[in-house]
């Protein structure tokens, strides 16, 4: 299994997990073929040889940054298991974790918690007619003093006996991963065996691409009977695995129970395919000013250029007079009409260059005080070619790109 590798929205998810093991770039950055990144760190929970061997293959991208770090997973991550073991929340997703993917149970429990605040539009190259995706992560991770945390922002790559390639992306620190934590002696690094179903966003062989974002108000919470229950990220996993367009993966979600955390947040996701569809899945209310009823009903909003983009609101037109909707809420409301404004003005048709111009646009930075308001990384991905170009941090002058063979 080999990839290309190239110099080039929870979901913040999994925050303050306690193990008990052990105290439990510029493009010319990047080597043309970095190795493994060296370290002393343990795996505390981990005794099978495959596994460590594919925690110690990691390869930090610019050398000794602890920035960004690149894995391609290698050992089965067990995707049908996860699908008949009725996670619900981070709590359930840990416990399988732990369960079904790592070699011993540390003696404390974990506790998990996510969220995310994002920016996704998607176009088309005027000049190649390549469809796009852009898309923003933000999330402002800060510690007990209130000073940032800096993360790892990590790339995993799936082969799936089965299914299909992809390339997703997850931050570290929702797996109380700090940057440079690969190496600081310190970390354990049985968590890294999580990974696949840790993802913010990604793309598949066939083009496929999907991303989170946060939305406020209560958690969606389906319960129709006869359905099997599915957490917001194993849901990705399983459409990158198994779906090629939007609406096959549309198909496969109505299939299921979304049943999310128990924070005061939601969720909804925005998809795009290689064939140029795309599309908004919310789950929202039966009544959208009742403050104590859960979401349960899909939405799927496609076909029209208002839904070529999205922030942190509801973009369904039955939820605009909720608090959470797009009538009230100020929840990423200005870097909506940034990106409604631009994408308007140029007909909806971006090169990657432009694209990446316009996530610079709505990124957010450093001055930021909001819990979702810092720009961790941004990408355009070509789901024509099945390639993501990315800068973390808003470094615009440097970037990574990362295919699939």
């Amino acid at each position: 299994m080999n990839y290309t590798h190239f110099s080039c929205c929870k979901i913040a998810m999994l925050s303050g997990i306690a193990l008990s093991v052990l105290m439990l770039g510029a493009c010319n950055e990047k080597p043309d073929n970095p190795g493994p990144t060296p370290t002393s760190n343990k795996a505390g929970l981990i005794s099978d040889q495959d596994k460590l061997d594919m925690i110690y293959s990691l390869v930090d991208l610019e050398g000794d940054k602890g920035r960004i770090y690149e894995m391609t997973y290698t050992v089965d991550y067990k995707l049908e298991e996860a699908l008949d073991a009725n996670i619900v929340g981070t709590t359930s997703l840990v416990q399988f974790t732990m369960q079904h993917l790592m070699d011993r149970i540390p003696g404390k429990n974990t506790s998990l918690s996510f969220n995310a605040s994002c920016s996704v539009f998607a176009c088309t190259d005027p000049a190649t007619n390549n469809f796009l995706m852009g898309r923003n992560f933000d999330f402002n991770h800060k510690d007990k003093n209130g000073e940032r945390v800096m993360i790892p922002a990590i790339v995993v790559h799936t082969a799936p006996v089965g299914g299909k390639k992809s390339v997703s992306f997850v931050d570290g620190q929702f797996i109380n991963y700090k940057s440079g934590f690969y190496t600081d002696g310190e970390s354990d690094l049985s968590m890294l065996m999580a990974l696949p179903y840790l993802l913010l966003d990604g793309i598949n062989e066939d083009g496929f691409a999907i991303s989170v974002l946060k939305l406020d108000g209560k958690p969606t919470r389906q319960q129709e009977e006869g359905k099997k229950n599915i957490f917001t990220t194993v849901a990705m996993r399983m459409l990158l695995d198994r779906a090629s367009t939007v609406n096959e993966a549309v198909e496969m979600l109505k299939q299921y129970n979304m049943w999310m955390d128990d924070d005061p947040a939601s969720y909804h996701y925005f998809m795009a395919d290689a064939t140029g569809d795309y599309a908004i899945v919310e789950y929202v209310k039966n009544d959208p000013l009742d403050s104590d009823e859960y979401p349960t009903k899909m939405e799927v909003l496609k076909g029209k250029d208002a839904w070529r983009f999205v922030t942190n609101f509801y973009a369904s037109p039955s939820m605009s007079d909720s608090p959470d909707g797009s009538l009230h809420s100020k929840h990423g409301k200005d870097r909506y009409n940034i990106l409604s404004a631009n994408l308007a003005a140029s007909n909806y048709k971006l090169d990657s260059s432009q694209a990446m111009e316009l996530l610079r646009k709505v990124a957010q930075g450093p001055e930021s005080e909001l819990s979702t308001g810092f720009t961790q990384w941004s990408e355009v991905f070509n789901l024509s070619k099945r390639t993501v170009k990315m800068s973390i941090l808003r470094e615009y002058d440097k970037s990574f790109e990362f295919g699939i063979e």
